[in-house]
């Protein structure tokens, strides 16, 4: 098993950055596919980034693609998500997730994550 925190969220102009971090807890970190989705208020929870547990591929939601890195870092079991370029469409609670496989590919449906952080919220004003 493995519990998620996340960090980092805040408010931002359009056009600045933030830097969200999750940190999770478990001696088995690197067993793990990690992911960032989101949820904007009244829309669905949408995929946003994810990592391969050996971090080297990493996949994005086109509307992010450019904009945003992912990565990991597992000796300190955590994963980063740079966001640079927001804008308004950015704004929405980020949540980290997680599930067991050491693949090289990252599901981007949610259904697949086995655990999930209570989410930082990221709000960019125009």
């Amino acid at each position: 098993q493995v519990q998620l925190v996340e960090s980092g969220g805040g408010l931002v102009q359009a056009g600045g950055s933030l830097t969200l971090s999750c940190a999770a807890s478990g001696r088995t970190f690197s067993s793990y596919t990690m992911g960032w989705f989101r949820q904007a208020p009244g829309k669905e929870r949408e995929f946003v980034a994810g990592v391969t547990w050996s971090g080297l591929r990493t996949y994005y939601a086109d509307s992010v693609k450019g904009r945003f890195t992912i990565s990991r870092d597992n000796a300190k079991n955590t994963v980063t998500l740079r966001m640079n370029s927001l804008n308004p469409e950015d704004t929405a609670v980020y949540h980290c997730a997680a599930y067991a496989a050491r693949t090289l590919s990252v599901a981007t449906n949610d259904d697949r994550y086995d655990y999930w952080g209570q989410g930082t919220h990221v709000t960019v004003s125009s």
